[in-house]
């Protein structure tokens, strides 16, 4: 089956650092773009950070310089390592992959809080 599942989530201090993980199934993600999305409550769905099979990256303009994208192919396994926490930070995490949105679909997500 081809899926995704995101852990890593939890509550964090602002300034503090946390490090989500994106397990995949079932597809490579060495040959496909890979994202992070997040949904923060009462806001739709925002783009966070891709990564391309040749290991471009690209983030939004609110997490650049303090989140970094990542993938390990013997693991098969996608990274968001976030530093620098701040409490708009605060949101649903969602991984996917851009060709294959249409099959993993939205799942669970991994929810990450900020907040002293």
């Amino acid at each position: 089956q081809v899926q995704v599942v995101e852990s890593g989530g939890g509550l964090v201090q602002p300034g503090g650092s946390l490090r989500l993980s994106c397990a995949a199934s079932g597809f490579m993600v060495s040959t496909y773009a890979m994202t992070w999305h997040r949904q923060a409550p009462g806001k739709q769905r925002e783009f966070v950070a891709r990564i391309n099979s040749e290991g471009t990256t690209t983030y939004a303009d609110s997490v650049k310089g303090r989140f970094t994208i990542s993938r390990d192919n013997a693991e098969n396994t996608v990274y968001l390592q976030m530093n620098s926490l701040k409490s708009e930070d605060t949101a649903v995490y969602y991984c996917n992959a851009d060709r294959l949105r249409l099959i993993i679909g939205w799942g669970r997500g991994a929810q990450v809080t900020v907040s002293s």
